[in-house]
């Protein structure tokens, strides 16, 4: 299998980490984002969105970081990432969801300010990386894990982005909850980091 990805792409990560994570056999491919590589109409012929992540597994082709996940997880018959019952893996698809809407509107969205100059307004998406914060933050208050009494796909979607919310000026000294989780999370076998940004983390 190949990841076409970038080390500065949450997205990315979230999907190496869960490769990692079930020790599965994978190729990194750099995909130049400074070049728009993944803008290119030969990255487009695997991803028409010219977005990264990519999975390629033979002649299957995963665009998505959240697809992947589900695909990784089905593929291997990793019932204990990606819950079989129908409560279960709908909980899951619910944190899925937050990971591409709340948590990519919020907490990345501020990081992209940061490291790309991206045309958001800081105040806007730094209160609303809070906001989704507070509600991962009591969610964690009462269990480890975010969906399920183990790690699953979804803590795997939440971390990369939720993880380095600092580097969009988003403090997360308040959120003892989530502290405690990224621990775990970083603390699980195979685990591995997500590149921190030098300039960022200078400052």
């Amino acid at each position: 299998m190949q990841l076409y990805y970038h080390p500065l792409s949450g997205h990315s990560h979230r999907a190496q980490l869960f490769l990692s994570l079930i020790g599965a056999e994978y190729e990194l491919v750099l995909v130049d984002i400074k070049t728009a590589e993944h803008k290119s109409e030969e990255f487009r012929k695997l991803n028409s969105f010219g977005q990264i992540p990519v999975l390629v597994d033979g002649t299957t082709v995963i665009a998505d970081s959240n697809a992947i996940l589900v695909y990784l997880a089905k593929k291997f018959g990793r019932s204990d990432w990606l819950p079989e019952d129908a409560p279960g893996a709908a909980q899951i698809q619910r944190w899925l969801s937050v990971a591409a809407g709340q948590v990519a509107f919020g907490p990345a969205a501020a990081r992209l300010v940061t490291l790309f100059n991206a045309p958001f307004r800081p105040d806007e998406v730094i209160n609303r990386a809070h906001g989704i914060l507070k509600l991962i933050e009591a969610e964690l208050t009462a269990r480890d894990w975010i969906a399920a009494v183990q790690p699953t796909i979804a803590d795997v979607a939440l971390y990369s982005y939720v993880a380095r919310a600092p580097e969009g000026k988003v403090d997360l000294s308040d959120y003892g909850a989530i502290q405690a989780w990224l621990r775990r999370v970083e603390a699980l076998p195979n685990f591995v980091p997500f590149q921190e940004t030098p300039e960022v983390a200078a400052a």
